[in-house]
């Protein structure tokens, strides 16, 4: 049985195998059912590896012990284990946002803290700015920058992304209320799509005809988009921590929505 090394590649990067767990894994398929010798003769992993990498395989769900001697080997079926792999990367992911969520009570994210802030203070304004990449890394940002802000936030995007990104505004709008920070928008889009968005979320966005995306936060912060790619990880974003330029298009913004 020839195995092409293109899906060799493949399963290995799919499945988080190395080289001879792959390799045995897909003879021992084409098998069915076999001993350690003849899948070191399909495979062409030494024979003196094969019994390892077969009771790796076993130990992971892949393979199952045959019952009997002398000792074979079951192949498990693939939709069985990527039910697997699948359970478990829910279980990691949940094991891991616990462990994230807890970090912010021990004293490590403390001194993390302050040596934040310790190599910040000495750093000018217009220093502590920067691009980001990505839809995600972008919007975790501007979460920051919304959420800490004390009196006032300033949001012109469009209807659109305000309805894709529904979720992240309301939680966004429903926590600066309660800390009492006012909050002005304007959107781009169809008037009757303001109104129900309006409606929708308790806000009194206004209608604006520019195409622009940006964030104040207490005209001291500001995070524009500067691309609007199809790709989420090839947007882009420009972040500034300057109020000398802030406050200008702060001031811009309050003329617009006039």
């Amino acid at each position: 049985m020839i195995i092409q090394l293109q899906l060799i590649k493949q399963i290995k990067e799919y499945f988080s195998l190395n080289i001879y767990e792959t390799k045995v894994w897909l003879a021992l398929l084409g098998k069915g059912v076999a001993s350690a010798g003849e899948i070191a003769e399909i495979s062409e992993v030494p024979r003196s590896r094969t019994y390892d990498v077969l009771e790796s395989l076993e130990k992971r769900g892949f393979a199952i012990i045959k019952l009997g001697k002398p000792v074979k080997y079951i192949a498990v079926k693939p939709n069985i284990i990527i039910e697997k792999l699948k359970s478990n990367a829910l279980k990691n992911a949940d094991e891991k946002l616990k462990t994230l969520s807890k970090l912010k009570d021990t004293p490590e994210f403390l001194e993390l803290q302050q040596l934040y802030t310790v190599g910040i203070k000495p750093v000018r304004h217009e220093d502590v700015s920067g691009a980001i990449k990505g839809k995600n890394t972008i919007y975790n940002h501007l979460k920051e920058v919304l959420e800490n802000a004390k009196k006032q936030v300033m949001i012109c995007t469009s209807a659109e992304e305000l309805k894709n990104k529904s979720r992240f505004f309301l939680q966004i709008f429903d926590k600066l209320k309660k800390a009492d920070v006012k909050i002005k928008i304007a959107l781009s889009g169809q008037e009757k799509e303001i109104k129900r968005i309006n409606s929708k979320y308790k806000i009194k966005a206004k209608q604006i005809n520019i195409d622009a995306k940006f964030y104040i936060a207490d005209n001291e912060q500001v995070l524009f988009m500067i691309s609007n790619s199809n790709t989420p990880e090839e947007e882009l974003a420009v972040w500034l921590n300057t109020p000398f330029f802030t406050s200008a298009l702060a001031f811009m913004f309050e003329e617009a929505i006039k």
